[in-house]
């Protein structure tokens, strides 16, 4: 990457009659990297993690281990396996050189260094967090970035009318998370999350989120800080907020971020090869700034998710862009004694994007059902003692698209 600072872009930097005054921006680095775990710096390319990949398992030992005792089996103690896979961090290059003119230079009386550095520093940050949360522009070395691990693991929730409730709820974001096995700790949130936050209202529509307009607002979820990133890279489209176990990010740093000053050689361009400046003949220095970091999910396997194939420290939370297909309940007939109960499924499918697989349970008969008999916002049934109804219709209604929906019939037995 190569650009040329000329006087245009320094107005703010070159002193002026009207103001002297320089107004920049706070600098924000990697957000990802100020949430995540950072490991002890990489002696080499590539850092290799030993992870747990089988738990051992431990027994009870009954009586004593007498030859001949008709127990003496039972009370050997016996033997466990444990395994560990192996997951690489590949330290991974980026660089870049910013020409500035020798004439700029002498023209200001501010540190323009002192400018550039931080500036390279949030375009570094942009980079590194848009590369790990969604794989935009990553080597081919590194993994595939959190949101499109978290699509692939089967933990997006696509946003509904009810924010509470994707947030919140058994099937919601943060529950993604936990059943993996993992506790999540921190959420990283598009500034948009901000307003959807403080406007939340109960049935009553008292605020949820924001009890008064004066004070300030801590901005957290089930006791998790929120962060919004502001450097460019969080993208509100592809995700509105990332909940997780942010400790099982890592990342190690071949090289800390190094800063070089040429006064002479010639800058090309790297995909023609074309020379851009000759920094001898155009009287120009260029700062050059190099780094080397690598990340993964190591994603080890725990006492909760030892059966899981998909365990995955994080959820997403997306708006809903895809189309509802269909919904498909399960059972279709039952039958269901009085007094008794029927669990629900309801399939969603979709098409051409992050889409909510939430919905609206409810319960019907010919006539008014008894008073018992309800369905739970999971999807239990539970059947009065007292129901008159010898059928039921059981509906799923998608929490997305109203239109799409799906009835189960359910024949009431006994007397």
């Amino acid at each position: 990457m190569a650009d040329i600072i000329d006087r245009s872009r320094l107005s703010g930097l070159i002193p002026e009659p009207v103001t002297r005054e320089i107004i920049q921006g706070a600098v924000t680095e990697s957000a990802v990297l100020r949430m995540a775990r950072r490991l002890p710096n990489m002696t080499s390319k590539t850092q290799t993690l030993n992870v747990l990949d089988a738990l051992p398992t431990a027994y009870f030992v009954n009586g004593e281990a007498t030859t001949g005792a008709p127990d003496s089996k039972a009370s050997l103690k016996k033997t466990t396996n444990m395994a560990w896979d192996k997951k690489k961090i590949y330290a991974e290059e980026i660089a870049v050189i910013v020409p500035i003119p020798e004439a700029v230079l002498d023209d200001s009386d501010y540190d323009i260094w002192g400018e550039v550095r931080p500036r390279l520093q949030e375009a570094f940050g942009k980079v590194i967090d848009a590369a790990i949360l969604y794989g935009t522009d990553k080597p081919t070395s590194w993994r595939a970035g959190l949101v499109p691990s978290a699509e692939t693991a089967g933990t997006v929730v696509a946003a509904t009318g009810d924010i509470f409730a994707d947030i919140m709820a058994e099937d919601g974001v943060i529950a993604k998370v936990e059943e993996g096995g993992y506790i999540p700790n921190g959420v990283m949130a598009a500034i948009q999350m901000r307003a959807k936050l403080r406007g939340l209202v109960d049935k009553n529509g008292q605020p949820i989120f924001k009890t008064d307009m004066q004070g300030d607002t801590r901005y957290a979820l089930d006791g998790m800080s929120m962060y919004f990133p502001v450097n460019g890279a969080y993208d509100p489209e592809k995700s509105l907020a990332i909940v997780g176990d942010w400790s099982q990010l890592v990342y190690a740093i071949r090289q800390d971020m190094t800063f070089k000053i040429f006064d002479s050689g010639v800058v090309q361009d790297p995909t023609t090869g074309d020379i851009l400046y000759n920094l001898m003949q155009n009287d120009m220095v260029a700062l050059r700034a190099v780094m080397r970091l690598g990340w993964e999910v190591p994603n080890p396997i725990n006492a909760y998710n030892a059966d899981l194939d998909n365990a995955f420290p994080f959820a997403v939370y997306a708006a809903a862009t895809g189309t509802i297909s269909a919904v498909d309940v399960t059972p279709a007939t039952p039958t269901v004694e009085k007094g008794s109960g029927q669990q629900f499924a309801a399939s969603v499918t979709g098409t051409g994007g992050p889409y909510s697989t939430a919905v609206t349970w409810s319960v019907s008969g010919s006539s008014a059902v008894a008073a018992g008999t309800q369905i739970s916002a999971a999807g239990y049934l539970a059947v009065d003692a007292a129901e008159t109804n010898t059928s039921l219709t059981v509906t799923a209604k998608s929490k997305q698209d109203s239109s799409k929906t799906d009835t189960a019939t359910v024949t009431v037995s006994g007397g």
